[in-house]
C-alpha cells in the first residue's frame, strides 16, 4: 500500500480536482485506491455526489483511538474508494493540540492493505490534518499554478514535507510538484515554471496540466473528466501525469510485490 498526499498552502491550484484525477486514473488501471477526505469543507466529498456522512462514518474515525476502517464507513464512487469528510473535522481541528495528535493517521493506515493506493486530500492551509496526512505518506504531490503566490504556497509546502520527512516520516520519499492549468500565452507562466524546474529539478514533474474546460467545469455527480470527456485535455494531461507518478513509485511498488 502506498499513502500519496496531495497538498498546497495556498487554493486555487487545482488541489481537489489532481486528488479526483489521481485517483480515479489509478483506479481505471486496475489498482485498488481509498481517497481520504482530510477537508473540514468537504469539497472533495460534494464534488463526488457524496451527502455528508454521520462522524463516525468519516474520515473523522482516524482521530479516535484504536481506529480501524469499518466497510460501511466506505464510499464506491466507480473507479476509487472515498472515506468522506464531515464538517465535524472542525471540532476536531479544535480537540487536536498534543504534539503527538500529528501521527493518527500514521498508524490508521498501517491497517489499510485491502488498498494499493490511500490518497489524502488535505485542506489549502497548515493544519494538524495536514501534518497527520504529510506524516503518513510516502509520496507528496504539490500542484502549483505557476503564479506568484500560488508558487510561494508550494515552496512553503515542500519545505514542510522536507521538515516532516526529516523529523517524523522517515518513509516520505518523495515531494513532488505538478504544474496545474498552465496557459501557454501567459508569459509568467512560462517565467514561473521555468524558475520551479531549475531551483527544484526532478522534483517538478514532466508531465503538466494545463487550462482546460472539463476541468474548470464544477459538478457534484461524481463524474471526472476521465466519465464525460475522456479524450479531452484535462483527461489526456492527468493520463500522462499518473503515468508519469507511476514510473516514479515503480520501486516503491516492486519492493513491495517481493517482500516476504
Amino acid at each position: 500500500m502506498i499513502p500519496i498526499t496531495v497538498c498546497n498552502h495556498k487554493g486555487g491550484t487545482g488541489k481537489t480536482t489532481s486528488t479526483m484525477m489521481l485517483a480515479a486514473a489509478l483506479g481505471m488501471s486496475g489498482h485498488r485506491v481509498l481517497v481520504v477526505d482530510l477537508d473540514p469543507q468537504g469539497f472533495l466529498t460534494r464534488m463526488m455526489g457524496v451527502p455528508e456522512p454521520l462522524p463516525e462514518r468519516s474520515s473523522c474515525i482516524m482521530f479516535q483511538e484504536s481506529a480501524e476502517l469499518d466497510e460501511s464507513s466506505v464510499v464506491e464512487t466507480g473507479s476509487f474508494s472515498l472515506l468522506p469528510a464531515s464538517t465535524r473535522l472542525s471540532t476536531d481541528l479544535r480537540r487536536l493540540t498534543r504534539s503527538i495528535d500529528v501521527l493518527w493517521a500514521r498508524e490508521f493506515v498501517q491497517g489499510l492493505d485491502d488498498w494499493d493506493y490511500v490518497i489524502f486530500d488535505t485542506a489549502a492551509a497548515l493544519t494538524v490534518f495536514t501534518l497527520n496526512a504529510l506524516a503518513a505518506s510516502r509520496y507528496v504531490l504539490v500542484p502549483v499554478l505557476p503564479e506568484y503566490q500560488p508558487v510561494v504556497g508550494a515552496e512553503q509546502t515542500y519545505q514542510t514535507a522536507v521538515t516532516v520527512g526529516r523529523k517524523l516520516n522517515p518513509d516520505l520519499e518523495s515531494t513532488l510538484f505538478l504544474l496545474t492549468m498552465v496557459d501557454a500565452r501567459k508569459r509568467n507562466h512560462a517565467a514561473y515554471e521555468a524558475y520551479l524546474r531549475e531551483k527544484y529539478g526532478e522534483a517538478v514533474l514532466q508531465a503538466r496540466v494545463r487550462t482546460s474546460a472539463s476541468l474548470s467545469t464544477t459538478r457534484h455527480d461524481g463524474q471526472t473528466a476521465f466519465d464525460f470527456d475522456p479524450r479531452g485535455r484535462g483527461a489526456m494531461d492527468y493520463a500522462a501525469v499518473v503515468d508519469e507518478l507511476s514510473g516514479r513509485m515503480a520501486p516503491a511498488t516492486l519492493e513491495e510485490a517481493v517482500a516476504p
